[in-house]
């Protein structure tokens, strides 16, 4: 036999064999390319935001304790801020200063007068992606819990406050305010008389200069507000409450129709739900 001629036919045979791999190779990438789950490379894993609580007047951070369980449970991290109560120049950078040393995304969410904190605290601020309001104020810029207050009538939580005068660092002095121990109609009627006692004796008292102040800036105008009513509150009535969320265009409102003032109390488990809510609709 030719030996050049079987060289030739040995090549050839080497290179069929090799053209036959090739391919198969290239059939069985296009298969598992075919069988892979649509965008495994572009999807990322959601990440939960922090879930920033904000306290008002007559009340500290265990007023959330029950709001907390609900949302850990669920696999939220929760942190409280504590409110010094002193009115917006001092509780609004105290609180954005909280919010500066997160990470990530936040829900900041706020009851009563931290409302009124939270709507100042929040301008600006990139990492707040939603802003929940439970039974709080809403204010707009120039605006004061005082001239809020008084738009609906209804309040009768005054006439329960016990005024309590204090020297300030400047040595002039103010007037705090406490709920009184006859304050649970117009402030919690829905709690029992043992859970009121317990809130009226951990409140923080607010300073009386806090319906005072002007807001400087409305943090609801660029991000998205969710809001809850508390139907039976004697605090801030409820419809000054519904025209607050309404104004600010609130995505969700969500009504408790026999809830008192703290919502978050006698109601934790429908506080935590529009709370997640929030945080599900901007993660």
């Amino acid at each position: 036999m030719n030996t050049d001629l079987s060289r030739r036919k040995v090549l050839a045979a080497g290179a069929a064999v090799a053209g036959s791999a090739a391919l198969l190779a290239g059939l069985e990438g296009t298969a598992d390319a075919a069988s892979a789950p649509s965008g495994t490379n572009k999807e990322k894993p959601k990440v939960k935001p922090t879930i920033v609580l904000v306290h008002g007047g007559y009340a500290d951070s265990s007023c959330w304790n029950a709001t907390i369980h609900e949302l850990q449970h669920n696999g939220y991290t929760v942190i409280c801020g504590s409110n010094p109560l002193r009115g917006i120049p001092t509780d609004a950078p105290y609180i954005a200063s909280l919010l500066d040393s997160i990470s990530g995304p936040v829900v900041l969410v706020a009851h009563s007068m931290g409302g009124t904190v939270t709507t100042n605290a929040a301008a600006g601020k990139a990492n707040v992606k939603a802003l929940v309001y439970i039974s709080a104020f809403v204010p707009d810029v120039g605006e004061t819990q005082g001239d809020l207050i008084n738009k609906f009538p209804g309040s009768e939580v005054l006439p329960v406050s016990v005024p309590v005068p204090y020297t300030k660092a400047d040595g002039t002095t103010g007037t705090d305010l406490y709920l009184s121990k006859d304050g649970q109609a117009a402030f919690a009627a829905d709690l029992s008389v043992a859970d009121f006692q317990a809130l009226q004796a951990t409140q923080r008292p607010f300073d009386a200069e806090s319906f005072t102040f002007p807001t400087t800036a409305a943090a609801w105008k660029t991000i998205p507000v969710w809001g809850l009513v508390a139907g039976s509150d004697k605090a801030i009535p409820p419809a000054c409450e519904r025209w607050m969320y309404n104004r600010a265009n609130a995505r969700k409102v969500v009504e408790v129709p026999h809830s008192s003032h703290v919502a978050m109390l006698s109601h934790p488990k429908i506080v935590a739900g529009l709370i997640q809510d929030a945080a599900e609709a901007v993660s």
